[in-house]
């Protein structure tokens, strides 16, 4: 294999990830004066105004392509994160689950994500976007029902498995989307958008588990947290039939099932993409297979993804932590419906911060410095479960509260790491697919040993080392991101340096010629 740096020479400038950075007095994060951030955020740009048709392209955007994206986040991570609702809900004393079963249906499930991920996204090179990621939502919708059926926990782990070969796509299938539709000033708010409904997700099913056990309970013969599966897998395949619609596939070719997506929106489109130096969705090869391979960002960025997913990730057994709570006489501290209701308040936490983020990220233009920044805020409470973990007897139980719900302000992430992907290569559509497809497998593949080993149900809530295997991930995160900033340029190709030194000169010398200004 080639160097990873062979097909990426570059001359050794500083570029910042959408524009060439300036070093001087007045500096923001050491790349941009204040002058220089006013002209450039589009916050302070009244005199630039993007065309009629334009701004209803992205108005068009938002109501169809996010919204698909946000239910379909939605109803995926409800369907992803239900099994921890319901096996505190009567599944694990209906099915003897005694063990570390629950483990084993995360585990079960990201092996089979994990090997499916990099096929889907090469797939949806190949096959219409509109057409695979709703019909693997229609197939994981009927898996879900299905799981209501199980009387074991080997019929779950079959369903589990299924389960991860159709949600592979979704979430780096519309990330992959969304860098073709939205520009990079708009890109970051758009994926920590799409991005924070995994929390509402979380959210909608604890509210729904205590609705379903309120109403429910027993209803034709069911217990609750099975009716939770049915309801579920109603959702997920209504959503699915309306991807077919909503679902734009690329800027060089819309969907004609699309009624809202005219071909002057089309072409309008596939200007915004030249206009910002991306280039137009192709098809995976074996060439462009092996050129990723090549690259540093092609190791760097899911390595770096990774690391912010693993570091907070005690935040997944927020509940597990509420339900072992008991009081002097035995009783337990919180019931089942407030065990799966008091975690809402941490998916709001985590909805708002997520939206900070990004928003902060695109009105800034700047990805590194607000990755460095949850990163040390996410210190904070792994340092505090350590703490409380290694000596609950005498570190007050406050701490404990406190430190998962502080868990939830540094989720923001992913929408950061993978706007920096698109920043970091414009001019590789093929390179960024992969690159997105890695992440997510390299996630889930590490998923599917380590939380079995760092997070064991049977530990909860005083896990040996995992919170201290958090500070030292969200060290590494602090280390990789300065690293990647300050050598930015070796990341990425000279064709990728010129495009943006070019967009660069267009913003200092004028409106670009294919802007409209009103």
């Amino acid at each position: 294999m080639a160097s990873p740096s062979a097909d990426a020479e570059t001359a050794p400038l500083l570029i910042d990830p959408i524009i060439p950075a300036r070093r001087h007095n007045g500096s923001f994060f050491g790349i941009l004066s204040l002058g220089q951030l006013t002209k450039r955020v589009p916050l302070f740009e009244p005199q630039v105004k993007s065309s009629p048709l334009e701004r209803d392209l992205v108005h068009r955007l938002d109501v169809f392509l996010m919204t698909f994206g946000c239910i379909s986040q939605v109803i995926k991570y409800l369907d992803q994160t239900n099994i921890s609702s319901a096996y505190v809900s009567g599944m694990k004393e209906d099915l003897g689950l005694h063990g570390d079963e629950l483990n084993y249906f995360t585990t079960y499930f990201s092996i089979s994500y994990c090997l499916m991920l990099i096929p889907s996204q090469i797939i949806i090179t190949y096959v219409r976007p509109s057409y695979w990621l709703p019909g693997l939502e229609i197939g994981w919708g009927l898996v879900t029902a299905m799981i209501a059926l199980a009387q074991n926990a080997h019929q779950v782990y079959a369903l589990r498995v299924l389960l991860g070969l159709f949600e592979s796509s979704a979430w780096p299938g519309m990330m992959t989307l969304f860098m073709y539709w939205y520009t990079p000033t708009e890109l970051a708010t758009r994926m920590g958008f799409y991005h924070s409904c995994q929390a509402l997700g979380s959210m909608v099913s604890g509210a729904l588990q205590v609705a379903i056990l309120e109403t429910l309970e027993g209803k034709l013969g069911l217990r609750g947290w099975r009716w939770l599966f049915v309801i579920n897998g109603i959702m997920t395949l209504v959503v699915g039939l309306a991807g077919f619609f909503m679902l734009p596939d690329y800027p060089n070719q819309p969907n004609p099932r699309a009624a809202w997506l005219t071909n002057e929106h089309a072409a309008m489109a596939s200007e915004r993409l030249e206009r910002h130096g991306r280039s137009e969705a192709k098809r995976i090869t074996w060439a462009s297979a092996k050129r990723t391979f090549t690259m540093w960002a092609a190791y760097l960025i899911p390595t770096l993804y990774i690391a912010t997913v693993l570091a907070p990730y005690g935040y997944n057994y927020f509940n597990l932590f509420l339900k072992s709570l008991s009081d002097s006489d035995g009783t337990p501290t919180w019931t089942t419906e407030q065990v799966n209701a008091i975690p809402i308040a941490g998916g709001a936490i985590n909805v708002i911060f997520v939206w900070i983020w990004a928003i902060l990220s695109d009105v800034f233009q700047t990805r590194w410095a607000l990755l460095v920044a949850q990163a040390a805020i996410g210190l904070i409470p792994c340092i505090i479960m350590s703490v409380w973990t290694s000596s609950p007897s005498t570190t007050l139980l406050s701490a404990a509260y406190a430190g998962y719900l502080m868990t939830y302000l540094s989720l923001g992430t992913a929408p950061l790491v993978m706007s920096w992907l698109s920043d970091l290569l414009p001019q590789d559509p093929e390179a960024r697919t992969l690159i997105v497809g890695y992440s997510i497998a390299g996630v889930y593949a590490v998923l599917s040993w380590s939380q079995v080993l760092i997070w064991p149900a049977s530990q909860a809530p005083y896990y040996k080392y995992a919170w201290q295997l958090s500070i030292i991930f969200w060290i590494v995160v602090i280390v990789m991101v300065w690293g990647m900033h300050k050598y930015e340029p070796y990341l990425r190709t000279k064709k990728d340096i010129a495009c943006s030194l070019r967009t660069s000169a267009e913003d200092d010398g004028g409106l670009d010629e294919r802007t409209v200004v009103e």
